[in-house]
């Protein structure tokens, strides 16, 4: 079965939201309250060494609550507008589980991925998912959400009934058939000006610059003059923003499930479209191997089948026990979330054959799990609103239809099956409210010191190019290999590749050369 939402990777690309088409600070006295496991909380950093419109932040009091067993949680405030921080100003949530050993060394902040994975809720439900035993030992491990998600001052959009609306209406037409273009910008719009309105002035500076600026005020804080930072999937792209502002201030780095900082959005869509194409032929192989796989014959005449039963949900939407409508946009969410791991692969099983005998109801299960919709209709994270807001921001986008055909093809030429269902996903984007999204580019971070940069050879959601890509791109970028299946390979059974990550982190030590794990 699929693992708990609190533990699962969103990845930026993967399946955003195509709609339509798819898809005031006073004082400086800090005070703190003990840990719960005997500990003091970290004594911030005197706030002289930034800019004076930034004292009030970086002196900002800081109170550590008990939240839990061993972990105590904070609230902060940071620049809303890190260009002019006299602006107003945004909450960030914070949790620590301290250092279990006596040796501690520092603090390491962590990023689940998305963009819109929580990290409070990554340290408070998944410690163990989150970091092995060792790293636990010897630092505090710092989760926060990130601007924009969960309890950080987040985006806010719809209600969950109109939620519902927008991720499984079935009836809005799609690319090739007429009115389609003008229903999509209509639909994008109404939801971006939603998003506005509810969420207000902080939408426009919800961007990973600003979170990454945000990470240096959390280093601060608690008491860390170099930041130690591991970054899941898009928490990749993060870390190594935060590199490329901050190169003195950086520390030991880890970015595992590497994003490349320096493709398009179309690129992204693309190769992430072969990445799951990729991870279901290897599904495929593996379950055809068995008595109770529900395809029979090869691999291709599976994919064939897998084909043509996208293309009768969508001409035809299953309908689920609630009244919710199963087309190819929630049958392709289905499919995807548990390609992200090899482990999840008996749910891929069950998906095909109820889908197959006409029941809409386990595909709606799989795809509330990804979105974090619960029994009762209620979304009980902002995931997906925050995953949009960020990359409607991150990436230029173009809905001239011109080019979202010319770079469909791509796409498609790419991804066959699931090309066609990861195409025109710029509509959404090209209405948001603040439609300039920052151009992309290579991030070389000269000045920083080592990073290590983890692929996965066959990851569907951050392809193993990326981090070849990111590890050359960087200046003290070092690739390690994990020869394997599906997506970020820290903490998921290979002793190579922890031993590796442990050691950098504990001691600095860089392997010599690419340790290509397996």
């Amino acid at each position: 079965m699929p693992q708990p939402n609190q533990t699962r990777r969103r990845v930026l690309g993967a399946l955003a939201l195509v709609v339509s088409a798819g898809l005031t600070l006073t004082g400086c006295v800090t005070a703190f309250l003990p840990s719960p496991a005997g500990q003091s909380a970290p004594s911030p950093l005197p706030a002289t060494e930034v800019a004076e419109n930034l004292r009030p932040f970086y002196g900002q009091e800081v109170s550590w609550r008990a939240c839990g067993s061993k972990l105590t949680c904070a609230d902060i405030k940071t620049p809303m507008n890190w260009e002019d921080p006299g602006a107003g100003d945004l909450t960030l949530s914070l949790v620590r589980a301290a250092a279990s050993g006596s040796d501690r060394i520092g603090s390491l902040l962590v990023n689940p991925g998305g963009p819109g994975g929580s990290g409070v809720e990554l340290v408070k439900d998944s410690l163990d998912f989150a970091v092995d035993k060792t790293l636990q030992s010897r630092f505090d491990v710092i989760g926060f959400d990130p601007r924009g998600v969960g309890k950080s001052s987040p985006v806010k959009c719809l209600s969950d009934q109109d939620t519902d609306k927008f991720l499984f209406d079935t009836t809005q037409p799609r690319p090739g058939q007429d009115g389609w273009l003008e229903a999509a910008r209509t639909q994008a719009r109404d939801y971006g000006e939603a998003c506005k309105k509810n969420t207000g002035a902080e939408l426009e500076f919800v961007t990973t610059v600003n979170s990454a600026r945000d990470m240096d005020l959390i280093r601060s804080l608690v008491g860390d003059p170099k930041l130690n930072y591991l970054g899941y999937s898009y928490g990749t792209f993060l870390g190594a923003t935060y590199a490329q502002l901050y190169p003195k201030n950086t520390g030991r780095l880890v970015l595992d499930g590497a994003i490349d900082p320096a493709v398009s959005s179309t690129e992204v869509s693309a190769t992430q479209a072969a990445g799951f194409e990729s991870a279901l032929r290897a599904y495929l192989a593996d379950c055809l191997t068995g008595s109770k796989c529900p395809f029979r014959g090869d691999v291709e005449s599976a994919m064939t089948t897998i084909s043509n039963l996208l293309e009768s949900v969508d001409a035809s939407p299953l309908t689920g026990k609630d009244g919710r409508k199963v087309g190819s946009s929630t049958l392709m969410t289905a499919i995807i979330f548990p390609l992200y791991s090899p482990n999840n692969w008996s749910a891929l099983s069950d998906l095909f054959t109820s889908v197959m005998a006409g029941d809409a109801d386990y595909a709606l299960y799989l795809a509330d799990m990804y979105f974090d919709r619960d029994a009762s209709g209620k979304y009980t994270s902002n995931s997906n609103d925050a995953f949009n807001a960020y990359n409607c921001r991150d990436y230029p986008s173009n809905d001239d239809p011109a080019v979202m055909e010319q770079e469909a093809a791509k796409i498609e030429a790419r991804a066959p099956i699931f090309g066609k269902y990861m195409s025109y996903g710029d509509v959404l984007c090209a209405n948001w409210p603040y439609p300039d999204g920052a151009e992309r580019g290579p991030i070389h971070a000269p000045g920083s010191p080592d990073i290590l940069v983890i692929g996965t050879t066959n990851d569907p959601a951050t392809p193993y190019a990326w981090a070849q890509s990111l590890a050359k791109q960087l200046d003290k970028g070092h690739l390690v290999t994990y020869k394997g299946e599906g997506h970020t390979a820290y903490n998921k059974g290979s002793q190579c590749i922890n031993t590796t990550v442990d050691d950098f982190f504990i001691t600095g030590k860089v392997p010599s050369s690419d340790p290509q794990c397996s």
